[in-house]
């Protein structure tokens, strides 16, 4: 629990990444949610929705390290533009920012500030669509390809070794899966269904994209799989049901 909680927040200390860890991914995930939930909950009975809604998506990027934001970024310098397979890794290694990055990082935190301002706070619909994200990046760790293994690896690399990835893996694709959709449900069952298909969708569509770019993930593509894919879901949670 507290490597998993290093890897995807800036709390649990300094530990080393663990295969282990990926079994807690959407535990971590449904916490953040509850967390963000609150926060939103609160914050827009002090403040207008629009007040309120930016506080929330400061919020996350605060939980976060902004880790996930800085993945985005940097998977969309690198797996947008016309290069070479190698070269886009080297872009992706690169912590600087350019024009692809700004302009899918800007466009992200506007739509889930627009989707989060014209929605009713709910606890139980950011619990759902942040586990099943996290759920989402363990299970690509383990069934995809890691594109930088050639290379002598990244900051996945750990999360792949011995033979327990697996079977975390996939005990976090079904707590995520079973926790996202129980709490969807709760939230709206019609619409909660839809959300829950329109992130999985997302997600896959994503890792389907790297993987043609890049031939798998790295940290990176997780990242910017779970903030598009939560980005797709607000969106879609906010429509006119």
């Amino acid at each position: 629990m507290r490597s998993a909680l290093a890897f995807l927040t800036p709390l649990g200390g300094a530990r080393a990444p663990s295969s282990r860890a990926l079994g807690w991914f959407p535990v971590v995930g449904a916490a953040l949610g509850g967390l963000l939930g609150l926060a939103w909950w609160g914050s827009e009975k002090a403040w207008p929705a629009a007040v309120a809604a930016a506080l929330v998506v400061a919020a996350d990027l605060a939980l976060t390290g902004m880790l996930h934001l800085d993945g985005l970024l940097d998977s969309a310098d690198g797996l947008l533009p016309h290069l070479e397979r190698g070269r886009r890794l080297e872009v992706m290694r690169d912590h600087s920012v350019g024009a692809f990055g700004m302009a899918a990082g800007g466009s992200v935190l506007l739509l889930r500030w627009s989707a989060l301002s014209v929605t009713r706070p709910s606890v139980l619909l950011l619990v759902g669509i942040w586990a099943v994200s996290r759920a989402a990046m363990a299970v690509a760790a383990v069934v995809m390809p890691y594109a930088r293994e050639a290379s002598g690896g990244g900051i996945a690399t750990a999360f792949l070794e011995g033979r327990s990835a697996a079977v975390a893996g996939a005990t976090a694709g079904v707590i995520g899966l079973a926790g996202g959709l129980a709490c969807l449900i709760a939230w709206r069952p019609g619409p909660g269904a839809v959300v829950l298909c329109s992130e999985l969708v997302v997600a896959l569509a994503v890792l389907w994209f790297a993987g043609r770019r890049i031939g798998g993930f790295t940290g990176d593509v997780l990242g910017a799989m779970g903030m598009i894919a939560e980005t797709v879901a607000l969106v879609v949670a906010a429509a006119k049901w």
